[in-house]
């Protein structure tokens, strides 16, 4: 006969390479919780021995964590990119934090210019739908959630490219953004105009990505990092100049 059984061992390594390719394409983020044990081999459509073997394969590979009590999580692997001894350097030394945006122009302008070629009709909608939220959040006070949404865009984009290398790279250098370790994105959107450009470059980048525009999608994505970079060299000067007017204050007042 042509045809073999196929084993539970076989069952369960389908399962490991269904969810390596689920994180190794981004569908699975990092620290995300996957269903419940019953749940998930239902959806799998297999046994939940078979299920606790891949999960066991996945957590040796340092792709899956298990927290008791808590569930199975993706585990987070992002920061492995950047050492700490390399984050402190870039985060404390202001010619680092210039190449890291000059980094990230180069690489989210090649991602533009992938996206306007590559990505789905699907993917510039969900392009566009993260947009349309940093619209809605732009209206508000507090600029946090609309930072928040900026590094969702820009992951989105890159997502839309469709290279994981690219992908997951981007990812590291925006958990760095997230955590405020390089520099605090708050604070730019912190300033009513700067807020205004700021939602302009992004509609920009918008814009030309689903015109499938590559090469203005990926000129707008410069003009957007070279305003960033410009913005925080300014905010530094203003800090260093602050410092030293509270110096002067201080000289003051111990005089009088």
């Amino acid at each position: 006969m042509p045809y073999q059984r196929i084993d539970a061992e076989k069952l369960a390594q389908s399962v490991v390479r269904q969810i390596e390719r689920l994180i190794l394409h981004g569908v699975l983020r990092p620290g995300e919780r996957l269903p419940a044990e019953r749940d998930l081999a239902e959806r799998l459509g297999v046994s939940r021995p078979s299920l606790r073997d891949a999960v066991a394969d996945l957590e040796l590979a340092g792709l899956l964590v298990t927290r008791p009590g808590a569930g199975i999580f993706v585990a987070d692997v992002l920061g492995s990119a950047f050492s700490p001894a390399l984050i402190r350097l870039i985060s404390t030394h202001e010619d680092a934090i210039a190449d890291y945006i000059a980094f990230r122009r180069d690489l989210e302008g090649l991602a533009a210019e992938r996206a306007a070629l590559h990505g789905s009709d699907t993917d510039l909608a969900v392009i566009g739908s993260i947009f349309a939220r940093m619209e809605a959040a732009h209206s508000r006070r507090d600029p946090s959630d609309e930072a928040a949404l900026d590094a969702e865009f820009h992951l989105a984009i890159s997502e839309a490219g469709h290279n994981v290398v690219m992908l997951h790279m981007m990812r590291s250098m925006f958990e760095l953004l997230r955590e405020g370790v390089v520099y605090n994105r708050q604070a730019i959107f912190r300033q009513r105009q700067t807020r205004e450009t700021l939602l302009a470059q992004h509609r920009a980048i918008r814009d030309a990505i689903l015109a499938r525009d590559p090469d203005g999608a990926r000129a707008a994505v410069a003009a957007h990092l070279d305003f960033v970079q410009q913005s925080l060299a300014d905010l530094g000067r203003a800090a260093r100049h602050e410092a030293v007017s509270r110096q002067r204050q201080a000289r003051e007042s111990e005089r009088s």
